[in-house]
């Protein structure tokens, strides 16, 4: 009678009945969460404002400097086209880590424990945050990669549209590492000691500012490890293969090998899920 049951057409299946509405609890989580950044970014145009303060007076002030200074010859572009990438990952760089940071305040200010209430999972909370912070972070790229044209770059959608999934990938790897960090730390001020210790040199050795070739052969390791820098060689190599005399030199090398394009994309896709991966398994712990 029970196998008679078990088998008759049109039996409900509870397990997938439960599954769905879990599903559409998760889902809803993680749209508050991206929707909650967006509207931070919308209420704070002051600050953000700032934020694109920084890029654009070293894109421009140093960036037209030193264009009189370094011939074309030795870059292969002019130097504030050379500088352009860099300033678009130094763009996404910073809302990107702010990420990190809310995550502390929001665990000293109980905000955090609030959110740990919601019938989801720990770790879609921390992917809502993640794409929340992925977003914001290729929004205000966006808004400097509209200053393209002052640096002797076209108005091309095709090469708009390469660098801004570029963006979308950097910021995701790098709020991944800014999560990864974080998660285990319970002050700001730790984790913004540790910025500096490890932020700042990352991007000196991304080849944003210049050539990686020119730099000594320890630095080739470190940025041959550092996501910055095949963040800023893929925007730059994308640039160089949309646009005709445009090929700037230097890059990540390998031992003289430069990996293609798409294979940087997908260390710097990779790295950033086993970042969230290694968060996600931190902040599952109970605290």
């Amino acid at each position: 009678m029970t196998a008679l049951t078990l088998e008759t057409p049109g039996a409900p299946d509870v397990t997938a009945g439960e599954r769905l509405p879990r599903l559409r609890h998760e889902l809803r989580a993680i749209h508050a969460l991206v929707h909650r950044d967006l509207l931070r970014l919308a209420c704070q145009r002051a600050h953000t404002a700032l934020m694109l303060l920084h890029p654009v007076l070293y894109l421009f002030i140093l960036g037209g400097g030193m264009a009189a200074l370094i011939p074309d010859a030795k870059l292969g572009v002019g130097y504030q086209t050379y500088l352009f990438p860099g300033m678009l990952m130094m763009t996404v760089q910073t809302p990107a880590i702010m990420v990190g940071i809310r995550l502390i305040t929001d665990r000293q200010s109980g905000y955090l424990r609030e959110l740990l209430m919601a019938p989801v999972s720990r770790s879609t909370l921390l992917l809502g945050s993640c794409l929340g912070g992925t977003l914001v972070a290729t929004v205000q790229g966006a808004v400097l990669l509209s200053l393209s044209g002052a640096v002797g770059l076209p108005y091309d959608p095709v090469l708009l549209l390469t660098l801004l999934g570029g963006m979308l990938l950097a910021s995701f790897t790098i709020t991944a590492l800014a999560l990864a960090l974080a998660v285990g730390l319970r002050r700001p001020e730790t984790f913004h000691t540790l910025l500096g210790v490890v932020m700042m040199p990352l991007l000196f050795l991304s080849g944003g500012f210049f050539p990686l070739e020119n730099m000594p052969g320890w630095a080739h390791a470190l940025a041959a490890v550092n996501p910055i820098a095949y963040g800023v060689d893929l925007l730059r190599r994308s640039i160089g293969l949309r646009v005709p005399g445009q090929e700037a030199v230097g890059g990540i090398a390998w031992g003289g090998w430069q990996p293609p394009l798409l294979l940087e994309a997908g260390l710097l896709l990779a790295g950033g899920a086993l970042a969230l991966w290694w968060a996600t398994r931190r902040f599952s712990r109970p605290e």
